[in-house]
């Protein structure tokens, strides 16, 4: 077994979900053991100055090789939680030598992984595979990440002939309930730019995404006896189910791809008194994302006039912006990463994500950050499998990357 294969086992033991209801820093403590775990392998490695910082961010700098001080410094991230929308927790991974076909993933509980289901993955016959069992997600966002960039540390330091600009690896939690950059302290990273590694299949290359906002849509009822309730009830869960059936069905996740956008109820909670909604609102295009926020905020106007005043209330809240128009103002972030792809026998596939990372809101705080694959499938569900073979190319990359860094003078 591959060091690069074993460090990921390692990470997946960790049970790191993310909670999206929690007020807690991070939003899972469970989270910090992965933390100190990864600071007490990177000092092992040598890196004496890892360290977990505020919030849970784990912190790690190569200095840069004599005479590459002045290049400017580059960070490689990825987030240690994992998605509340399947168990972290009991992870039990397989690595397979996939021969193609279906995948029996569970015996004793017929779990079957199918091409009809994943076409996918009949492009990595031959390859081993990485699985899980069936009951739980596997954890490749972002633990693939950070071994990948962590396996590029190990290489650095067993290479110190390797010349170099200052890398800094950073680790954060609760990326997959939007809090990954609420504690990054970018003064403490002093890099000029970075990447992060939170990418799926194997020559990815991504720097635009979803501007994001999350509508929270709570409707008020008025509860009586049902025997007694004619002209009296309102029944709260009646029009919010009304409410739901006027997102257009064009608008969903289920009937869009590439850059259209969406209105995605997620979650939906109540009685006859009180009923609770949460929306997904994204789209790449600014204009038609302030065009869907409107569309809710007057569906909740009409919602009052019909059942009266108070009834619909419609709270919208934005999360991340598209990182396009800032990444395009530092075209050299974009050549060094398209370099290294080419330096790894790659040509990069560039699309728009269908999502959000860290690196869209670390560019908007002046870090451009583009995302880099981490080669695996499936995220966030039981069914979520990563060949080995692309994490090792994720890898090679971070480790061109870090070549490349000590060519540029200047991102101007």
């Amino acid at each position: 077994m591959s060091k690069l294969l074993e460090r990921f086992l390692n990470y997946v033991a960790f049970d790191t979900q993310s909670a999206r209801d929690s007020d807690e820093t991070p939003s899972s403590a469970k989270q910090l053991r992965l933390a100190e775990f990864l600071v007490e392998e990177l000092q092992g490695m040598g890196i004496a100055n890892a360290h977990v910082g505020n919030g849970g961010v784990v912190y790690a700098t190569l200095d840069a090789t004599p005479g590459y001080e002045k290049c400017p410094g580059m960070a490689l991230l990825a987030h240690m939680d994992t998605s509340p929308d399947a168990s972290g927790a009991d992870i039990k991974p397989q690595v397979i030598h996939y021969e193609g076909g279906d995948v029996v993933l569970n015996t004793e509980k017929n779990i079957v992984l199918t091409v009809a289901h994943t076409p996918e993955l009949a492009k990595y016959a031959g390859q081993d595979i990485v699985f899980t069992d069936g009951t739980t997600l596997l954890g490749a966002d972002d633990k693939a990440g950070i071994a990948e960039i962590v396996d590029m540390a190990a290489y650095l330091l067993e290479h110190p002939d390797v010349p170099h600009a200052k890398v800094v690896l950073c680790f954060t939690p609760d990326e997959e309930v939007a809090r990954g950059t609420d504690n990054v302290d970018i003064e403490k990273l002093g890099c000029q730019y970075g990447y992060t590694f939170d990418g799926d299949e194997v020559g990815v290359l991504e720097y635009e995404n979803f501007n994001a906002a999350t509508a929270h849509v709570t409707i008020h009822g008025v509860g009586v006896h049902p025997g007694l309730a004619k002209d009296k009830m309102v029944n709260s869960a009646r029009i919010a189910a009304k409410f739901l059936d006027r997102l257009p069905m064009a608008q969903s996740p289920e009937c869009t791809d590439g850059h259209e956008g969406f209105m995605h109820p997620n979650h939906i909670e109540g009685d006859v008194v009180k009923s609770y909604i949460r929306i997904l609102v994204r789209d790449h295009d600014m204009a038609k994302f302030e065009e869907m926020k409107r569309f809710l905020m007057d569906l909740g106007k009409e919602f009052n006039e019909t059942y009266g005043d108070g009834t619909c209330e419609v709270v919208v809240k934005d999360s991340y912006y598209n990182m396009l128009e800032k990444v395009k103002l530092v075209p050299k972030v974009l050549d060094v990463v398209r370099n290294a792809y080419h330096d790894c026998g790659l040509t990069p596939l560039e699309k728009p994500i269908r999502g959000g990372t860290d690196g869209a809101v670390l560019t908007d705080m002046g870090l451009p950050c583009p995302n880099v694959f981490t080669g695996g499938f499936n995220f966030h569900g039981v069914y979520e499998f990563l060949p080995v073979p692309s994490m090792e190319k994720a890898r090679d990359v971070a480790i061109a990357l870090a070549k490349r860094s000590a060519e540029i003078e200047s991102l101007s």
